[in-house]
Protein backbone atom coordinates (compact mmCIF):
# COMPACT_ATOMS: atom_id res chain seq x y z
CA UNK A 1 0.00 0.00 0.00
CA UNK A 2 1.66 3.12 -0.99
CA UNK A 3 1.84 6.20 1.39
CA UNK A 4 -1.22 7.85 -0.44
CA UNK A 5 -3.22 4.56 -0.26
CA UNK A 6 -2.39 4.43 3.56
CA UNK A 7 -3.25 8.48 4.08
CA UNK A 8 -6.63 7.90 2.31
CA UNK A 9 -7.88 4.69 4.45
CA UNK A 10 -6.91 6.44 7.74
CA UNK A 11 -8.50 9.81 6.89
CA UNK A 12 -11.86 9.23 7.75
CA UNK A 13 -10.19 7.15 11.44
CA UNK A 14 -8.23 9.76 11.96
CA UNK A 15 -11.15 12.56 11.66
CA UNK A 16 -13.72 10.67 13.76
CA UNK A 17 -11.34 10.23 17.16
CA UNK A 18 -11.08 13.92 16.64
CA UNK A 19 -14.54 14.90 16.27
CA UNK A 20 -15.67 11.90 18.97
CA UNK A 21 -13.01 13.95 21.41
CA UNK A 22 -13.80 17.25 20.42
CA UNK A 23 -17.26 17.68 18.98
CA UNK A 24 -16.32 20.67 16.45
CA UNK A 25 -16.54 19.44 13.14
CA UNK A 26 -15.31 21.79 11.06
CA UNK A 27 -11.75 22.69 13.11
CA UNK A 28 -11.45 19.02 13.47
CA UNK A 29 -11.64 18.39 9.54
CA UNK A 30 -9.14 21.45 9.46
CA UNK A 31 -6.57 20.07 11.39
CA UNK A 32 -7.11 16.50 10.09
CA UNK A 33 -6.17 18.03 6.55
CA UNK A 34 -3.36 19.57 7.63
CA UNK A 35 -1.97 16.51 9.54
CA UNK A 36 -2.50 14.41 6.10
CA UNK A 37 -0.56 17.01 4.35
CA UNK A 38 2.26 16.76 6.35
CA UNK A 39 2.25 13.06 6.39
CA UNK A 40 2.49 13.10 2.90
CA UNK A 41 5.82 15.15 2.86
CA UNK A 42 7.54 13.61 5.67
CA UNK A 43 6.67 9.69 5.16
CA UNK A 44 7.96 9.08 2.05
CA UNK A 45 11.13 10.65 2.91
CA UNK A 46 11.51 9.98 6.59
CA UNK A 47 9.58 6.60 6.68
CA UNK A 48 6.13 5.73 7.93
CA UNK A 49 5.76 5.40 11.45
CA UNK A 50 5.19 2.21 13.63
CA UNK A 51 1.68 3.79 14.61
CA UNK A 52 0.70 5.91 11.83
CA UNK A 53 -2.59 6.38 12.43
CA UNK A 54 -1.67 7.50 15.95
CA UNK A 55 0.76 9.80 14.72
CA UNK A 56 -1.94 11.43 12.57
CA UNK A 57 -4.32 11.67 15.18
CA UNK A 58 -1.62 13.47 17.42
CA UNK A 59 -0.27 15.67 14.64
CA UNK A 60 -4.01 16.81 14.15
CA UNK A 61 -4.48 17.16 17.70
CA UNK A 62 -2.08 19.59 18.41
CA UNK A 63 -2.87 21.68 15.09
CA UNK A 64 -6.35 21.53 16.41
CA UNK A 65 -5.01 22.84 19.76
CA UNK A 66 -3.43 25.69 17.35
CA UNK A 67 -6.30 26.43 15.83
CA UNK A 68 -8.22 26.93 18.98
CA UNK A 69 -5.91 29.20 20.08
CA UNK A 70 -6.26 31.95 17.10
CA UNK A 71 -10.07 31.66 17.98
CA UNK A 72 -10.39 32.04 21.88
CA UNK A 73 -8.26 33.73 24.48
CA UNK A 74 -9.32 31.75 27.32
CA UNK A 75 -6.09 30.36 28.37
CA UNK A 76 -7.80 27.52 30.69
CA UNK A 77 -9.41 26.11 27.15
CA UNK A 78 -6.03 25.62 25.74
CA UNK A 79 -4.48 24.06 28.69
CA UNK A 80 -7.25 21.71 29.59
CA UNK A 81 -7.05 20.74 25.41
CA UNK A 82 -3.60 20.63 25.59
CA UNK A 83 -3.44 18.16 28.26
CA UNK A 84 -5.52 15.92 26.99
CA UNK A 85 -3.57 15.65 23.55
CA UNK A 86 -3.24 12.18 22.84
CA UNK A 87 0.32 10.35 22.42
CA UNK A 88 0.50 7.58 19.93
CA UNK A 89 0.57 4.40 22.34
CA UNK A 90 -2.91 5.80 23.78
CA UNK A 91 -4.80 6.05 20.77
CA UNK A 92 -7.91 3.68 21.11
CA UNK A 93 -8.59 1.54 18.53
CA UNK A 94 -12.34 2.22 17.74
CA UNK A 95 -12.95 2.62 14.30
CA UNK A 96 -15.99 5.54 13.98
CA UNK A 97 -16.79 5.15 10.31
CA UNK A 98 -19.74 4.62 10.18
CA UNK A 99 -20.50 7.21 12.90
CA UNK A 100 -18.71 9.94 10.81
CA UNK A 101 -20.47 8.64 7.31
CA UNK A 102 -23.46 9.18 8.90
CA UNK A 103 -22.78 12.31 10.44
CA UNK A 104 -21.75 13.08 6.87
CA UNK A 105 -25.36 12.07 5.33
CA UNK A 106 -26.79 13.99 7.99
CA UNK A 107 -30.65 15.12 6.91
CA UNK A 108 -29.96 18.67 7.23
CA UNK A 109 -27.80 18.86 3.76
CA UNK A 110 -28.73 19.00 0.46
CA UNK A 111 -27.76 15.23 -1.93
CA UNK A 112 -24.81 17.33 -3.41
CA UNK A 113 -23.50 18.67 -0.20
CA UNK A 114 -23.77 14.84 1.48
CA UNK A 115 -21.41 13.48 -1.24
CA UNK A 116 -19.33 16.46 -1.60
CA UNK A 117 -18.78 16.27 2.36
CA UNK A 118 -18.27 12.21 2.50
CA UNK A 119 -15.46 12.58 -0.31
CA UNK A 120 -13.90 14.81 1.47
CA UNK A 121 -14.16 13.70 5.10
CA UNK A 122 -13.73 10.08 4.67
CA UNK A 123 -12.64 9.59 1.23
CA UNK A 124 -10.11 11.75 2.28
CA UNK A 125 -10.16 13.87 -1.26
CA UNK A 126 -8.82 16.84 -1.59
CA UNK A 127 -11.32 19.49 -2.66
CA UNK A 128 -9.52 19.99 -6.06
CA UNK A 129 -10.08 16.57 -6.60
CA UNK A 130 -13.80 16.42 -5.58
CA UNK A 131 -13.86 19.73 -8.14
CA UNK A 132 -11.76 17.85 -11.01
CA UNK A 133 -14.41 14.69 -10.36
CA UNK A 134 -17.92 16.62 -10.73
CA UNK A 135 -16.34 18.84 -13.78
CA UNK A 136 -17.09 22.41 -11.39
CA UNK A 137 -14.90 25.23 -9.84
CA UNK A 138 -13.11 24.30 -7.18
CA UNK A 139 -13.93 27.48 -5.29
CA UNK A 140 -17.55 26.05 -5.88
CA UNK A 141 -17.07 22.54 -3.78
CA UNK A 142 -15.14 24.80 -1.16
CA UNK A 143 -18.21 26.75 -0.65
CA UNK A 144 -20.80 23.23 -0.45
CA UNK A 145 -17.97 21.89 1.87
CA UNK A 146 -18.05 24.88 4.26
CA UNK A 147 -21.50 25.38 4.32
CA UNK A 148 -22.31 21.88 4.87
CA UNK A 149 -20.29 21.95 7.88
CA UNK A 150 -21.42 25.05 9.16
CA UNK A 151 -25.08 23.23 8.91
CA UNK A 152 -23.87 20.43 11.13
CA UNK A 153 -22.69 22.87 13.08
CA UNK A 154 -25.45 25.46 13.53
CA UNK A 155 -27.67 22.36 13.61
CA UNK A 156 -26.05 20.82 16.92
CA UNK A 157 -25.27 17.78 15.46
CA UNK A 158 -23.17 16.02 17.96
CA UNK A 159 -20.88 13.06 16.72
CA UNK A 160 -23.08 9.73 18.26
CA UNK A 161 -24.46 7.60 16.55
CA UNK A 162 -28.30 8.28 15.47
CA UNK A 163 -30.79 6.56 17.69
CA UNK A 164 -32.43 3.33 16.54
CA UNK A 165 -35.38 4.79 15.16
CA UNK A 166 -33.54 7.18 12.87
CA UNK A 167 -30.90 4.89 12.24
CA UNK A 168 -32.41 2.94 9.24
CA UNK A 169 -33.21 6.48 7.51
CA UNK A 170 -29.58 7.58 7.80
CA UNK A 171 -28.17 4.70 6.57
CA UNK A 172 -30.63 4.32 3.31
CA UNK A 173 -28.82 8.27 2.41
CA UNK A 174 -25.65 6.91 3.61
CA UNK A 175 -26.13 3.78 1.02
CA UNK A 176 -27.51 6.45 -1.64
CA UNK A 177 -24.80 8.79 -1.10
CA UNK A 178 -22.16 6.13 -1.79
CA UNK A 179 -24.17 4.86 -4.96
CA UNK A 180 -24.45 8.94 -6.34
CA UNK A 181 -20.67 8.44 -6.56
CA UNK A 182 -20.39 5.86 -8.37
CA UNK A 183 -22.89 6.31 -10.77
CA UNK A 184 -20.97 9.83 -11.82
CA UNK A 185 -18.21 7.83 -11.70
CA UNK A 186 -19.50 4.96 -13.97
CA UNK A 187 -21.16 6.77 -16.27
CA UNK A 188 -20.22 10.59 -15.81
CA UNK A 189 -23.54 13.07 -16.74
CA UNK A 190 -21.09 15.55 -18.82
CA UNK A 191 -17.73 15.92 -20.06
CA UNK A 192 -15.39 14.24 -22.80
CA UNK A 193 -14.78 11.06 -20.37
CA UNK A 194 -17.47 8.19 -20.00
CA UNK A 195 -15.85 7.04 -16.92
CA UNK A 196 -14.44 8.89 -13.65
CA UNK A 197 -12.08 5.79 -12.59
CA UNK A 198 -11.42 7.63 -9.12
CA UNK A 199 -14.92 8.34 -8.18
CA UNK A 200 -15.99 4.65 -9.22
CA UNK A 201 -12.78 3.08 -6.98
CA UNK A 202 -12.94 4.92 -3.98
CA UNK A 203 -17.01 4.09 -3.92
CA UNK A 204 -16.10 0.76 -3.76
CA UNK A 205 -13.55 1.10 -0.88
CA UNK A 206 -15.99 3.31 1.22
CA UNK A 207 -18.70 0.55 0.78
CA UNK A 208 -16.20 -2.31 1.62
CA UNK A 209 -15.75 -0.16 4.45
CA UNK A 210 -19.36 -0.12 4.91
CA UNK A 211 -20.02 -3.47 4.58
CA UNK A 212 -16.99 -4.42 6.82
CA UNK A 213 -18.97 -2.33 9.72
CA UNK A 214 -22.35 -3.56 8.81
CA UNK A 215 -22.17 -7.41 7.45
CA UNK A 216 -25.74 -7.72 8.33
CA UNK A 217 -27.20 -5.19 6.37
CA UNK A 218 -28.69 -6.38 2.94
CA UNK A 219 -29.07 -3.61 0.62
CA UNK A 220 -25.45 -2.41 1.76
CA UNK A 221 -24.13 -6.11 0.46
CA UNK A 222 -26.85 -5.68 -2.21
CA UNK A 223 -24.85 -2.19 -3.37
CA UNK A 224 -21.91 -3.45 -2.96
CA UNK A 225 -22.30 -6.33 -5.48
CA UNK A 226 -23.95 -3.84 -7.84
CA UNK A 227 -20.61 -1.83 -8.26
CA UNK A 228 -18.38 -4.72 -8.41
CA UNK A 229 -20.44 -6.08 -11.04
CA UNK A 230 -20.84 -2.76 -12.97
CA UNK A 231 -17.31 -1.98 -12.74
CA UNK A 232 -16.34 -5.38 -14.17
CA UNK A 233 -17.39 -4.14 -17.07
CA UNK A 234 -15.70 -1.04 -17.55
CA UNK A 235 -12.61 -2.74 -19.89
CA UNK A 236 -15.03 -3.60 -22.16
CA UNK A 237 -17.10 -0.26 -22.46
CA UNK A 238 -14.83 1.73 -24.28
CA UNK A 239 -12.88 0.77 -27.56
CA UNK A 240 -9.62 1.95 -28.09
CA UNK A 241 -10.16 5.70 -29.10
CA UNK A 242 -12.32 5.95 -26.16
CA UNK A 243 -16.25 5.39 -27.77
CA UNK A 244 -19.02 4.17 -25.96
CA UNK A 245 -19.50 0.25 -26.73
CA UNK A 246 -23.14 -0.56 -25.50
CA UNK A 247 -23.39 -3.81 -23.89
CA UNK A 248 -24.65 -5.67 -26.53
CA UNK A 249 -21.27 -5.37 -28.80
CA UNK A 250 -19.10 -5.69 -25.80
CA UNK A 251 -16.27 -8.29 -25.84
CA UNK A 252 -17.34 -9.70 -22.52
CA UNK A 253 -13.69 -11.61 -22.51
CA UNK A 254 -12.22 -8.36 -21.47
CA UNK A 255 -14.78 -8.38 -18.25
CA UNK A 256 -13.37 -8.68 -14.81
CA UNK A 257 -13.91 -12.21 -14.11
CA UNK A 258 -12.47 -11.66 -10.58
CA UNK A 259 -15.11 -8.61 -9.88
CA UNK A 260 -17.71 -10.75 -11.59
CA UNK A 261 -17.44 -13.79 -9.22
CA UNK A 262 -17.08 -11.86 -6.39
CA UNK A 263 -20.46 -9.63 -6.92
CA UNK A 264 -22.41 -12.66 -7.83
CA UNK A 265 -21.53 -14.38 -4.92
CA UNK A 266 -22.08 -11.64 -2.61
CA UNK A 267 -26.00 -11.28 -4.17
CA UNK A 268 -26.13 -14.92 -4.32
CA UNK A 269 -25.78 -14.81 -0.49
CA UNK A 270 -28.37 -11.86 -0.06
CA UNK A 271 -31.33 -12.98 -1.58
CA UNK A 272 -31.11 -16.40 0.30
CA UNK A 273 -30.47 -14.95 3.85
CA UNK A 274 -31.72 -11.14 3.57
CA UNK A 275 -35.12 -9.27 3.00
CA UNK A 276 -34.82 -8.21 -0.74
CA UNK A 277 -34.14 -4.25 -1.32
CA UNK A 278 -33.62 -1.77 -4.43
CA UNK A 279 -29.86 -2.42 -4.51
CA UNK A 280 -29.79 -5.88 -4.30
CA UNK A 281 -32.72 -6.44 -7.21
CA UNK A 282 -30.55 -4.20 -9.39
CA UNK A 283 -27.50 -6.16 -8.61
CA UNK A 284 -29.32 -9.22 -9.48
CA UNK A 285 -29.76 -8.15 -12.97
CA UNK A 286 -26.24 -6.98 -13.42
CA UNK A 287 -25.36 -10.96 -12.38
CA UNK A 288 -28.16 -12.36 -15.26
CA UNK A 289 -26.18 -10.21 -17.26
CA UNK A 290 -22.87 -11.42 -16.07
CA UNK A 291 -23.71 -14.95 -16.53
CA UNK A 292 -24.49 -15.13 -20.18
CA UNK A 293 -22.50 -15.44 -22.85
CA UNK A 294 -24.10 -12.81 -25.09
CA UNK A 295 -26.87 -10.57 -25.59
CA UNK A 296 -28.62 -13.76 -27.50
CA UNK A 297 -28.22 -15.63 -23.97
CA UNK A 298 -29.25 -13.63 -21.95
CA UNK A 299 -32.69 -14.80 -19.82
CA UNK A 300 -34.16 -11.20 -20.61
CA UNK A 301 -37.57 -13.04 -19.01
CA UNK A 302 -35.47 -13.45 -15.54
CA UNK A 303 -34.61 -9.78 -15.97
CA UNK A 304 -37.95 -8.49 -16.72
CA UNK A 305 -39.17 -10.29 -13.38
CA UNK A 306 -36.59 -8.73 -11.83
CA UNK A 307 -37.08 -5.68 -13.01
CA UNK A 308 -41.37 -5.74 -12.10
CA UNK A 309 -40.28 -6.36 -8.44
CA UNK A 310 -37.96 -3.74 -8.20
CA UNK A 311 -40.60 -1.25 -9.83
CA UNK A 312 -43.06 -2.57 -7.42
CA UNK A 313 -41.11 -1.49 -4.25
CA UNK A 314 -38.70 1.40 -5.67
CA UNK A 315 -40.20 2.85 -9.20
CA UNK A 316 -38.33 5.52 -10.85
CA UNK A 317 -37.49 6.59 -14.29
CA UNK A 318 -34.69 4.93 -15.02
CA UNK A 319 -36.53 1.41 -13.50
CA UNK A 320 -39.10 2.35 -16.03
CA UNK A 321 -36.85 2.80 -19.13
CA UNK A 322 -34.81 -0.15 -18.35
CA UNK A 323 -37.87 -2.44 -18.13
CA UNK A 324 -38.77 -1.13 -21.14
CA UNK A 325 -35.74 -2.06 -22.99
CA UNK A 326 -36.04 -6.03 -21.23
CA UNK A 327 -39.93 -6.28 -22.70
CA UNK A 328 -38.85 -5.27 -25.55
CA UNK A 329 -36.76 -8.24 -25.42
CA UNK A 330 -39.51 -10.27 -23.98
CA UNK A 331 -42.38 -9.29 -25.56
CA UNK A 332 -40.80 -7.68 -28.49
CA UNK A 333 -40.25 -3.85 -29.80
CA UNK A 334 -44.02 -3.21 -30.46
CA UNK A 335 -45.29 -3.77 -26.65
CA UNK A 336 -42.00 -2.00 -25.77
CA UNK A 337 -42.87 1.02 -27.72
CA UNK A 338 -46.33 1.55 -26.47
CA UNK A 339 -45.37 1.01 -22.76
CA UNK A 340 -42.57 4.27 -24.12
CA UNK A 341 -45.08 6.09 -24.94
CA UNK A 342 -47.00 6.07 -21.73
CA UNK A 343 -43.72 6.07 -19.73
CA UNK A 344 -42.71 9.61 -22.21
CA UNK A 345 -45.80 11.32 -20.52
CA UNK A 346 -43.63 11.92 -17.26
CA UNK A 347 -42.87 15.28 -16.00
CA UNK A 348 -39.61 14.07 -14.81
CA UNK A 349 -38.81 12.21 -17.92
CA UNK A 350 -39.54 15.45 -20.27
CA UNK A 351 -36.63 16.18 -22.94
CA UNK A 352 -34.38 13.54 -21.41
CA UNK A 353 -32.42 12.30 -23.44
CA UNK A 354 -32.58 8.32 -22.61
CA UNK A 355 -36.32 8.74 -23.77
CA UNK A 356 -34.82 9.39 -27.24
CA UNK A 357 -32.00 7.01 -27.26
CA UNK A 358 -34.65 3.94 -25.77
CA UNK A 359 -37.28 4.66 -28.38
CA UNK A 360 -34.34 4.86 -31.25
CA UNK A 361 -33.55 1.18 -30.16
CA UNK A 362 -37.16 0.11 -29.98
CA UNK A 363 -37.73 1.65 -33.77
CA UNK A 364 -34.29 0.12 -34.85
CA UNK A 365 -35.59 -3.28 -33.61
CA UNK A 366 -38.79 -2.88 -35.49
CA UNK A 367 -37.10 -1.81 -38.46
CA UNK A 368 -38.17 1.11 -38.87
CA UNK A 369 -34.67 3.06 -39.21
CA UNK A 370 -35.49 6.12 -40.50
CA UNK A 371 -37.33 7.45 -37.33
CA UNK A 372 -35.06 5.74 -35.55
CA UNK A 373 -31.71 8.04 -36.94
CA UNK A 374 -34.14 10.98 -36.39
CA UNK A 375 -34.31 9.89 -32.27
CA UNK A 376 -30.85 9.03 -31.94
CA UNK A 377 -29.95 13.03 -33.69
CA UNK A 378 -32.31 14.18 -30.97
CA UNK A 379 -30.82 12.46 -28.14
CA UNK A 380 -27.07 13.31 -29.33
CA UNK A 381 -28.59 16.47 -28.77
CA UNK A 382 -29.61 16.41 -25.42
CA UNK A 383 -27.02 14.68 -23.63
CA UNK A 384 -23.88 16.44 -22.22
CA UNK A 385 -21.63 13.56 -22.21
CA UNK A 386 -19.35 13.86 -25.20
CA UNK A 387 -19.00 10.11 -25.57
CA UNK A 388 -22.47 9.70 -25.64
CA UNK A 389 -23.39 12.13 -28.26
CA UNK A 390 -20.05 10.49 -30.51
CA UNK A 391 -22.02 7.13 -29.62
CA UNK A 392 -25.49 8.52 -30.78
CA UNK A 393 -24.43 10.23 -33.49
CA UNK A 394 -22.48 7.22 -34.97
CA UNK A 395 -25.89 5.09 -34.30
CA UNK A 396 -27.64 7.71 -36.61
CA UNK A 397 -25.13 7.50 -39.36
CA UNK A 398 -25.13 3.80 -39.71
CA UNK A 399 -28.70 4.07 -40.39
CA UNK A 400 -28.51 5.89 -43.43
Amino acid sequence: MTVDEQLRALAPQVLAALVRRGGDFETSEDAVQEALLAAATQWPHEGVPDNPRGWLITVASRRRIELWRNESARRRREEAAAAATPEPASVPEVDDTLTLLLLCCHPALSAASQVALTLRAVGGLRTDEIARAFLVPEATIGQRISRAKQRIKTGGATFTPPGPDELPARMAAVRHVLYLIFTEGHTASSGTALHRVELTTEAIRLTRQLHALRPDDGEVVGLLALMLLTEARRPARTDPDGALVPLAEQDRRRWDAGAVAEGTTLITQALAHMPVGPFQLQAAIAAVHAEAASTADTDWAQILTLYDLLASIAPGPMVTLNRIVAVAMVDGPAAALGQLDEAAEDPVLTGHHRVDAVRAHLLDLAGDHDTARAHYRRAARRTLSVPEQQYLQRRASARR
